[in-house]
């Protein structure tokens, strides 16, 4: 992974004081293997009165940002709200993710970990989360590159991962199908 890239959406946010966390393949190689990847999954607790404080934190002279009315449609979904940041020198994306009433995220934004990486401090999202959403991905889209993410997790991680609260999770996110798919899978 090239934490450059990671960090320069990360490290505005950071500066500006936006409590936020890394998932996705970002999160499932800090926790695995390392694999390509085109963007960075960025988790958001931002309301709609502190957008100037984002716009701010990625000016349109560095980043590509939707317009104001636009992100704050996103920030308002009580769900699955989303909005990309784009740096203009490097091409990368951050998809970025309202945590809305969404249990799942507001469970994990409060157990993240943080990391250093090229000097700046990194929230990364939980493993249990990562797993339980990319369970969630996995059933929506069926694309097995969120199945190798969790096998590597499991491989490298697994001392790490609190099975109690994975399970609960599974459970409460209608994922045991695909959990079982991985661990199936896992054994052979």
């Amino acid at each position: 992974m090239s934490n450059n890239l990671l960090t320069l959406f990360t490290t505005p946010l950071e500066t500006a004081r936006i409590p936020y966390m890394v998932t996705g393949s970002m999160a499932a190689i800090v926790y695995g293997d390392p694999r390509l990847t085109h963007d960075a999954d960025i988790v958001l607790a931002l309301q709609a009165a502190h957008l100037p404080v984002l716009l701010t934190a990625f000016p349109l002279t560095v980043f590509y940002t939707p317009p104001e009315e636009a992100i704050a449609t996103e920030l308002a979904r009580s769900q699955r709200g989303h909005f990309n940041v784009i740096h203009h020198a490097s091409g990368f994306k951050a998809d970025m993710y309202p945590v809305g009433r969404d249990p799942l995220h507001h469970w994990a934004l409060s157990r993240i970990t943080t990391l250093m990486m090229d000097g700046h401090s990194v929230r990364i999202a939980p493993p249990e989360y990562v797993i339980t959403r990319k369970l969630e991905f996995f059933r929506e889209g069926g694309s097995e590159k969120h199945l190798l993410d969790i096998r590597s997790m499991l491989a490298h991680s697994r001392a790490q991962i609190d099975q109690a609260i994975l399970d609960q999770w599974i459970t409460q996110r209608g994922v045991r199908p695909q959990w079982e798919q991985v661990l199936v899978e896992n054994t052979t």
